[in-house]
Order: C-alpha cells, then sequence, then structure tokens
C-alpha cells in the first residue's frame, strides 16, 4: 500500500458559510444509492471539497474516514482513473492537492493527521462498479439488515445486476445470493493467495 500522512489544523475556527452552501448539494448525491466512500454529514462536506480537483488529476476517491482515538486521522483512500497502481508519488500529490483545498475550506476545527493511500489488496468495496470490476475475487459483504436471519456474507463476487450484488454463497447451500446493493453497510476483498497472486501480476505487467 503506498501512502503519506502530514499533521493538519490547529484552534478551532468557525466553518465557512460557503462551505455549508456546498455541501448540501453534496448530501444529496451521496445518500441515494449504494455510496460507502463517506460515512457522515463531515465527511460528506471533506468529500464535496476535495473530490472534482483530485478527479481534474486522476484520481477517484475510494473512501474517506475520519476519527481514532487521541489525536483524529484523515484518512483518504484514492484509485488511479486510468486502472494502474497508486503510487507513493501520487499519495504524495493528492495529499498536496487536498491538504491546501483543506485549508480553505477548513471543514474540521481541530488539529489532526491527513493521510492519503491507496485502498490496498484486501480493499473496500465502496462503489457500484466496485463489485463488477474485482467479480471473481472472494469478498465479505455485511448488510444493514438481515436477509434470512443473516446479516454478514462470504462469497465470490459475481458482479452487480438489476441494483443486487450476487454472490456465490461459501458458507450456505444456495449456489448464488442477490444482496440489494443500497443495503450493503460495508464490504472488502478478502486477503488470500489469488488476490495475491493477481496484485503481483498487475505489478509485473505495469514494470
Amino acid at each position: 500500500m503506498s501512502s503519506d500522512r502530514q499533521s493538519r489544523g490547529g484552534p478551532d475556527k468557525p466553518v465557512p458559510p460557503f462551505l455549508l452552501l456546498f455541501s448540501v448539494g453534496a448530501e444529496s448525491e451521496f445518500c441515494s444509492g449504494l455510496n460507502l466512500i463517506s460515512e457522515n454529514t463531515q465527511t460528506d462536506r471533506i468529500v464535496a471539497v476535495i473530490e472534482d480537483s483530485l478527479a481534474d488529476l486522476g484520481f477517484e476517491l475510494v473512501r474517506v474516514f475520519y476519527g481514532g482515538a487521541g489525536r483524529p486521522v484523515l484518512q483518504i483512500m484514492i484509485d488511479r482513473a486510468d486502472g494502474k497502481d497508486v503510487t507513493i508519488e501520487d499519495c504524495t500529490l493528492a495529499s498536496r492537492t487536498a491538504s491546501a483545498l483543506l485549508d480553505v475550506a477548513d471543514p474540521i476545527r481541530d488539529a489532526y493527521e491527513l493521510e492519503v493511500s491507496s485502498p490496498g489488496i484486501d480493499r473496500p468495496l465502496t462503489r457500484p462498479k466496485d463489485f463488477d470490476s474485482f467479480a471473481g475475487y472472494e469478498a465479505k459483504v455485511e448488510l444493514k439488515q438481515a436477509v434470512d436471519g443473516r446479516r454478514r456474507f462470504r462469497g465470490r463476487l459475481l458482479g452487480v445486476e438489476d441494483d443486487r450484488v450476487r454472490l456465490a454463497d461459501l458458507e450456505a447451500e444456495a449456489d448464488e445470493l442477490t444482496l440489494p446493493l443500497a443495503d450493503v453497510a460495508r464490504a472488502k476483498l478478502v486477503m488470500n493467495d489469488e488476490l495475491i497472486a493477481a496484485a503481483q501480476k498487475g505489478r509485473t505487467n505495469e514494470g
């Protein structure tokens, strides 16, 4: 995993009015369908501040998380839009860009650590296209509400069809499960030999 980390922030400051106006439209977008990039209103605002500028540089947001004990961490996971592996140089560029934007918008009042990284091999699946892009690999999926008494599932991804995640179930007798995409609370790839081999092959091909 590639990453760049730096300390940010200072004393409490009021949130600029323009940021509040900017975040209203963003929140309605993030609340429709599956979007696990952002977890709450605060990270919605952060996404609204940085997403377009990072996209102009060829990066896509995978996940934005803010929290942690002690000094909070703002963690920004990025992909490259061209599908290539994220490099340390990419993380540094994205970190500097996000830092400059956050300095102006100031959506976080307290001191914090800014960390920009690639998603890693056992990456979270936060967008509908992720379930198609990684079809064939094993994943864990947790739902907001139980289906047939279960909320947690593990199986081989078969993609998305009609707004439902198709999963070859490895923990029950059913050959295939279809889970409502909008009900997914969290999902991630499972680290195994197959996934590691695929990641290593990808790096070799790029080299």
